[in-house]
This record gives C-alpha cells, structure tokens and sequence, in this order.
C-alpha cells in the first residue's frame, strides 16, 4: 500500500502511475521489489547529491547584467514571439540575456583547435579548461605543450576532464601531463565507496575560458577524429565550436566554477564579468542543465523556441530520440506552416541510437518535417536555428541523455549575422545530403521496422 501511494504522488505520467499501482496490487511482493528497483528517479536524487553546487546562481548584480529595457526596441525583439521565448528563457535559467557579445563559429578542428592555441599562448593569468573528452593523440599533446608552456610562464592552469570521457584514449591525457603546476581533476571518478560508479551524471560541458574575457564553447571535444579534413583520418567528425567575447563569457566562467567546485571540494567563485565588446551585436545567455535540476530546462527552452517560429526551423544533430512532448511542438510548427528541416548522419557511430531514431521519422514525415542524411564525416554538429535570429548551440543532443542524464552547457543567441552563418553552413549540407521520404519509410522490411520499434522502446535510456 505504501508503495502503491509513492508512486501515485510522484509518477508525473498517469499511465506509468496506473501501471505501478496494478503492478503493486496484483504481484505485491514482486511489483514492489520492481518499483524500488527501477521505477523511482534515482538520477535526480543522485544528481543532487553528486553536485549540490549545480544549481545555477542567482541574477547577477544590476551593474553586471549589462540588460537595459531600451534594448527591447531592438528589431530581433520587436516580434511577440521573440518577447515569449526571452520570459520563459528569463524564468527558467535565471541567467540575464546579456548584450555586447560576439560569437566567432569555427568548423572542424582545423578552424577550432588553432584559435583555442593561440589563445591559451595569449593568457596572462588563468586559463580554466572543461571537457568530455580529451584525447591523448597529437592534437591532445599539443593542447597540453601549450597548456604547460603557459604554467611554465605562471599562468594557473586548471583542467577538468569527465572520469568516463577519459577513458575513450589509452593512456588517460592527465598521465601524459608532466608539470605539477597544472591543476588536473577528474570530474565523479569511479570509486566503490563513496559517490559509487556513474556511468550517468556525466559533465558533458567543453568549456576553455582564457583570463575571464575570451571563451569556447560548442560540441567539439579535444580529439584528432574533429580534423574532419584529414582523409586519412578513421574516425573524422564534424562539429562546430564557436569563440566568445563579451558579458556572457562570465557565465561560461560561471559554469566552470560549478563544476570545478564540486570537484575540488573549493569554494565557488564568483565569476569576472568582461564587459561589452565594441560592436559586439549578439545577444547572449549561457545555459546549465543537468539532471539535477527541478524541471528539465532545455527541453522547456527547445518547446519554446519550436512554438515561437514563424517560419522555419533547422535542426542539426547527431543523436535524435525525442520525447513526446518535442514531437508535439516540432509537428505543431510544421503543420502551422513553418518549414521545418532535420539534418542527421548517414552512418551513426552508435547504430542502435540511429534505429531508435528512424522508428520516429514517419510522424514526423507525415506531418511535414523535411529529413535529411548528411554523408561522412560523422556529423557531431549540434545546431537549432529558428528563423532568421535565433540560435541555440553548444553540447547538448536531442536525446534524453542530453535531455536528463548529463550535464551540459549550451548557448542561446540572438543574431542576425550568426544566425546567417549558421544558415549557410546548414544550407551547404543539406545541398548535398540524401532526403529520406515517408514512402521510403514506409517500404522498410518488416525485420527492419521491428528492429526499429525495439529500440525505440529503450529510448529513455540510450
């Protein structure tokens, strides 16, 4: 009866709820055994416990804001739409949209990986480094001669690598590190006591922030497989990172603290915040979310930005499972009218992500979603871009991992000229890219759709 009334108060969906219940009452003794094991949400719990400073801080002081209510006569804003999507932005992050940023998009590690160099070779007094992976090859060793080139010069040096995402090289980079002036934590390490081994909860963030005032952020990791040009290249991937200036560069430091601190066991530290940047147009917030949070942040800022379109939605993603609710807004938009287009790799390098995902296409399809395949490279790309203004970019897929489980950082922007730049990268693949049709859909083989259909069913997890 107890467990029965647990999961009657705490099951959000009624047809879970319902399940539980009957599951309770009619295998009492195995049904119970089977709520406690699997139907109640450890991840949050968990995810509170592993990182109590996770929840974002509260509204920066007015004189750091850099927001004035003149700017709501900014042409981006004069749409009602716009005004929509930047209240519920404000209630949910808690972050201040912030003016006076520029936002440079670098594609593939050969753009990416010299900018980030040579802004490490630049920094004068810190240089604070997050990422999923980091790869032990040559583009890893050379990011580490530089990050100990600039200890050696007495610049504090503090990286911070995800404890799964490290595993993805042999040897482990943080082994291949010689300077002791470099600071090197590992972000929930395994440990049989303790906090346990979470293959969940991972920080999936890449964050490189150089003396508070210039910053990085994107998808791309620390890796040779992102030289997407090297035809010899095995494992090449396409991505796009993108470098910061500005306000929001503080809240990029803000994250990085966050992390840092729950790592560290330190203190957090209140972010420096650069101010505006001469001619700097875009209009910045950064964005943390992980499963720690009350409600599931991005999905609410990706259900906002799919209602506020007026006429097209372009969304590039090497993972898609998305859930109900994301459906239901991106078929709303297309059957309003609004030209929506999803870019996906043609060869996925987790194949049964791929499965889930195509068991989702024929909705879509059918209610006027354009879907495209991108040939190789491997597309890590991660781009949502709603009509001419707005762009939301950085780690996060659209998969429930993404969505619940990890800890990521993305960036909304509103900018005309970023937003045009994306739109030609976006326009350039799908150029040449394979459309997939509903008729192509449905002549699948029946051993194919079932397949599909059964991975599908384990999408929350994947």
């Amino acid at each position: 009866m107890l467990t029965a009334g647990h999961a009657l108060l705490n099951k959000r969906d009624p047809r879970a709820g319902l399940i539980w219940v009957l599951l309770c009452f009619f295998l009492p003794g195995i049904g119970v055994v089977l709520y406690w094991l699997l139907g109640v949400n450890r991840i949050r719990t968990r995810a509170r416990d592993v990182q109590s400073r996770g929840e974002e801080r509260p509204w920066p002081e007015p004189s750091i804001s850099y927001w004035h209510p003149r700017f709501s006569y900014d042409p981006i804003f004069l749409h009602e739409n716009n005004h929509a999507l930047l209240a519920l932005a404000d209630s949910v992050t808690r972050r201040p949209l912030t003016s006076g940023n520029r936002v440079v998009p670098m594609f593939n590690g050969e753009q990416a990986y010299p900018a980030m160099l040579e802004a490490i070779a630049a920094a004068e007094r810190e240089i604070n480094l997050a990422t999923y992976i980091f790869g032990s090859g040559a583009t890893g060793k050379k990011f580490i001669a530089a990050l100990e080139a600039a200890a050696a010069r007495g610049v504090t040096v503090r990286l911070l690598i995800d404890a799964l995402g490290e595993r993805y090289s042999f040897p482990p980079v943080r082994r291949l590190i010689r300077d002791r002036r470099i600071r090197v934590l590992r972000f929930l390490p395994p440990s049989l006591f303790g906090r346990g081994i979470h293959f969940n909860l991972r920080n999936h963030r890449k964050l490189l922030i150089i003396d508070s005032h210039v910053g990085f952020t994107g998808g791309m990791n620390i890796a040779d497989r992102h030289l997407a040009a090297d035809v010899k290249n095995p494992r090449a991937t396409a991505d796009v990172h993108f470098r910061i200036e500005g306000p929001v560069v503080g809240q990029l430091q803000e994250a990085f603290w966050e992390d840092w601190s729950f790592a560290s066991g330190e203190k957090f530290r209140n972010p420096e915040y650069p101010p505006p940047v001469e001619r700097g147009a875009a209009f910045c917030r950064g964005i943390s979310a992980g499963p720690n949070e009350d409600y599931d942040k991005l999905r609410w800022i990706l259900i906002g930005a799919f209602n506020s379109a007026r006429h097209r939605i372009r969304i590039m993603t090497p993972y898609f499972i998305p859930e109900r609710s994301l459906i239901a807004a991106i078929n709303a938009a297309a059957l309003r009218g609004v030209d929506v287009e999803l870019i996906l790799p043609v060869k996925n390098n987790l194949p049964y992500v791929a499965w889930a995902a195509r068991a989702y296409f024929w909705e879509l399809l059918r209610h006027g979603t354009r879907i495209y395949y991108q040939p190789p490279p491997f597309a890590h790309s991660k781009l949502l871009l709603v009509d001419d203004h707005y762009s939301l970019v950085g780690s996060a897929n659209l998969d429930p991992r993404s969505l619940r489980l990890n800890f990521e950082f993305n960036l909304e922007v509103f900018d005309r000229t970023l937003c045009d730049q994306l739109s030609e990268h976006f326009d350039a693949i799908r150029v040449r890219s394979q459309q997939i049709t509903l008729a192509e859909i449905d002549q699948r083989p029946l051993t194919i759709k079932l397949a599909d259909s059964f991975c599908k069913l384990f999408s929350p997890y994947l």
